[in-house]
């Protein structure tokens, strides 16, 4: 998410955001910006990560307005309050982000705050295929048939064994793409149906650039203009999209230099 903090940043300003979640920490690329934009509020970053790296770890018993939960969201998103925002940037499957987003939002109705979510990986390859940091962790009837020796390319549906884009045995990838509950982009717009059946009605921005970011917000909230405008120019925007398809492209076929490379050795 590093590569769009100014936007990110941008959208929290507008939107008044002092306590924000963080959904996947990682390295904390993004996670030391937003614990500036907190601090400077006087509000708290939660970042919640169950096994991010040892030196983000380190970094954050340091820092006073962070608070690093080191479990799954699912487990502890019901025990959270008062949060202005959500960062969603963890595990990128259907089952994961419908219900990251099912509770961040059952909690901005209980406390009487507009939602406000940003996510990450809404574009390829997470959009349509599922991705699991820990397969098990699905229930059986939300997870896809999955290998951790997949890899994914841009024009295959299907997968490849030891090719492509793959996760070296962190993570695990649906074996197809498409279909229902399955990718990221797909929880994103049935959450937004069951809302909108509801009688609600959420606005969201895609900007297809570096795996794709995500905005998405109560239509209703004071600053939902502000945000909508701040957001337009980037939204769906097709130099976007030619210049990321470009750069997937160009990353892929690195990938098979080095698979030939490690394949002739």
């Amino acid at each position: 998410m590093a590569e769009f903090g100014d936007l990110i940043l941008g959208v929290l300003d507008l939107a008044g955001a002092r306590t924000i979640v963080e959904i996947g920490a990682e390295f904390g690329g993004m996670t030391q910006p937003l614990a500036d934009f907190c601090a400077k509020r006087g509000g708290d970053l939660i970042a919640i990560d169950p096994s991010p790296a040892p030196e983000f770890v380190d970094w954050a018993a340091t820092q006073p307005h962070v608070h690093h939960i080191a479990q799954p969201s699912l487990d502890v998103l019901a025990g959270l309050s008062g949060i202005d925002a959500w960062l969603i940037d963890g595990d990128h499957n259907y089952y994961t982000v419908l219900h990251e987003l099912s509770a961040a939002d059952a909690l901005a109705r209980r406390d009487g705050k507009p939602l406000l979510a940003i996510l990450h990986d809404v574009g390829w390859p997470c959009s349509r295929r599922d991705m699991y940091y820990a397969p098990e962790r699905i229930p059986h009837e939300y997870r896809q048939p999955c290998s951790h020796d997949a890899g994914v390319t841009l024009d295959d549906t299907g997968y490849r064994i030891s090719r492509g884009f793959r996760g070296g045995g962190n993570f695990a990838w649906a074996l197809q793409s498409g279909g229902p509950r399955n990718g990221v982009l797909t929880a994103i717009e049935d959450f937004c149906r069951q809302a909108e059946a509801g009688d609600r009605r959420l606005l969201y921005a895609h900007v297809p650039a570096v795996f794709g970011l995500g905005v998405l917000f109560e239509a209703t909230a004071p600053w939902a203009e502000a945000i909508a405008e701040a957001v337009m120019p980037f939204h769906d925007n097709p130099l976007l999209a030619k210049l990321e398809t470009n750069r997937l492209r160009n990353y892929l076929t690195v990938l098979d230099w080095q698979d030939g490379y490690i394949a002739r050795r």
